[in-house]
């Protein structure tokens, strides 16, 4: 295989990645990455901070050996269902187990009433939830519950949890369609995007800092950090998150409109933390090539970001793309605002 142009069957089982608006997504920039990273010489790759995932199943699907983490629950069963298992899927019989299996779970029903979904929506999400729990396989719930995550994200107007009601409701046929036909579709593209690439490749759900991955390129695509903008997954996306949790050991905010829960520790939420944090991550994974995503308008800057590689990499260069953050913005002066160069930092 060449390690410079994908064959057409590896681009092929790419197009399955079953995807979602969520932010910071590389899906748009993924070829752009490709670029780089198929001039580099490596069989394993760690996704540290992996999001969507959609950087990890590209890699996956050009034969590379991938482990992935994210302190997000809901990217870890996404993980677990499309890049650790290569195998397991949710068999006909088990979709159908799950939509009418009867049960009296009503905790979204009742604490999430009027926020969000309908009551007929919330009934369904309620009666699924507890239904998956009932799947005898890790893999089969994983599937399940990143179906049921992404039913709710696509029914839900700009798939975000910052607000209350339908206010952005732009009249997209998604926004037509039920979660239960969400959940269904999103069931078969899960299932479809399932395949084994050959290699073993894991799933993780810990602060990055915990872990102690062996591999020969790292990735860090960590939430940037900017002074005029919001990196916090957990403000956005607490709903589902709290959905995979099953809002188990989580700070719950009953005082706040939207009922979110206190958002996880990171190391990347204030300036001074997240340079720290580079250096840190930087000099424990020296010995493997490092590359870094990471956007113009962030802190550490392109320049500062170059030094602390240097500190510990001879040969440091950095890739710039032209690329447009528009979520959450309709607007021209807020797209000029958002149009940004994406750095692709490489460490050797």
């Amino acid at each position: 295989m060449s390690n410079n142009i994908p064959y057409k069957n590896e681009l092929n089982q790419f197009k399955l990645f079953p995807g979602t608006r969520y932010m910071g997504s590389k899906n748009k920039i993924i070829s752009n990455i490709w670029e780089v990273f198929s001039e580099l010489s490596f069989n394993s790759f760690f996704d540290a901070f992996a999001g969507s995932n959609v950087v990890s199943y590209f890699m996956k699907s050009m034969g590379k050996k991938v482990i992935t983490n994210d302190f997000m629950r809901m990217s870890f069963l996404t993980a677990k269902a499309i890049i650790e298992n290569s195998l397991i899927k949710l068999e006909e019989d088990e979709l159908d187990f799950l939509i009418k299996n009867s049960n009296k779970e009503n905790h979204i029903s009742k604490f999430f009433e009027g926020l969000y979904f309908s009551d007929e929506d919330n009934r369904f999400i309620d009666k699924i939830k507890f239904n998956i729990s009932i799947l005898n396989n890790d893999y089969k719930k994983s599937i399940a519950m990143s179906a049921l995550i992404r039913a709710c994200i696509k029914k839900r107007p700009r798939g975000i949890f910052t607000y209350t009601g339908h206010r952005y409701d732009d009249g997209r046929k998604d926004l037509k369609k039920s979660i239960k036909e969400h959940f269904i579709e999103s069931v078969l593209l899960y299932n479809n995007s399932v395949f084994n690439n050959g290699k073993d490749c894991k799933a993780f759900n810990k602060p990055v800092e915990k872990l102690n991955i062996q591999a020969d390129l790292v990735y860090f695509d960590p939430p940037y950090f900017t002074p005029n903008s919001d990196n916090d997954y957990v403000r956005r996306y607490h709903f589902v998150e709290g959905l995979a949790r099953n809002w188990e050991g989580l700070e719950i905010q009953t005082n706040t409109k939207t009922k979110k829960f206190k958002s996880y520790e990171s190391a990347f939420s204030n300036k001074l933390n997240t340079y720290k944090a580079f250096d840190n991550l930087i000099s424990y994974y020296q010995n493997s090539i490092i590359a870094i995503s990471y956007s113009s308008n962030s802190y550490p800057k392109k320049d500062e970001m170059l030094s602390i590689l240097k500190k510990y990499k001879n040969d440091v260069v950095v890739h710039e793309i032209n690329h447009v953050y528009s979520f959450g913005n309709q607007n021209k002066k807020a797209q000029e605002t958002n149009r940004v160069k994406e750095y692709l930092f490489i460490g050797k």
